[in-house]
């Protein structure tokens, strides 16, 4: 049986975010433990980092100029479809996202210059999506 289509709510947060891709065994960088909204994941191949991107030392290389949507929680960890029910609408026109999820929500990054369209896409799926002005800045 199809499970019927989600309406959720997601919030654009403030500033500007920055994804960068270290050496598996790297330490974590002090410029990582602080912020807002950090994320650091390791694995067996690499050290991700994602932080604003006012924090990541302009020596570094960095994927620069992501904006960070906030899909308002929490949800249950058996709950199907959240992630799926943004990401469909966004990839039918052509916008890249990275997805970090945690054990309350979903945050999705979208590049700065993509954002019309991707609020567009989310809102045209049935979506809410708040605090647009904050776009502008």
């Amino acid at each position: 049986m199809p499970t019927p289509p989600r309406t959720l709510t997601l919030s654009v947060m403030e500033g500007f975010y920055a994804i960068v891709k270290l050496p598996h065994d790297a330490a974590i960088p002090a410029w990582a433990a602080s912020g807002a909204f950090v994320s650091v994941t390791r694995t067996a191949e690499e050290l991700s980092v994602v932080a604003s991107d006012s924090n990541v030392p302009s020596e570094i290389e960095a994927s620069r100029g992501w904006r960070l949507l906030k899909v308002h929680g929490p949800f249950a960890f058996d709950e199907i479809g959240v992630v799926a029910a943004l990401a469909n609408p966004l990839a039918r026109v052509g916008v890249a996202i990275f997805v970090i999820s945690t054990s309350d929500t979903d945050y999705l990054l979208v590049q700065h210059e993509e954002i019309p369209v991707a609020v567009e896409a989310l809102e045209h799926a049935g979506h809410r999506v708040l605090h647009v002005e904050l776009l502008n800045s």
